[in-house]
């Protein structure tokens, strides 16, 4: 039998929700990667786009790994 959803304690439904949380972070700061490294050999001409997709990769590996960060350390 399959487990539903609403059929799951708390805690196994928090700890598939930060699994998909942590998934969906690194999915989205690997393409964030990616794409920089395209722009970075030439297929995309973006000037200054590939450093900000590495700090958008940064900056969600990093809110990822600290939900609760508070955000702006200048």
């Amino acid at each position: 039998m399959q487990a539903d959803w609403h059929t799951l304690s708390n805690e196994a439904q928090l700890t598939l929700a930060r699994a998909a949380l942590h998934r969906a972070a690194e999915t989205i700061a690997g393409q964030a990667e990616v794409l920089a490294d395209e722009i970075d050999n030439g297929a995309l001409n973006d000037p200054g786009g590939a450093d900000a997709l590495r700090l958008l990769a940064a900056v969600v590996r990093g809110a990822e790994q600290d939900p609760f960060a508070v955000a702006g350390h200048c």
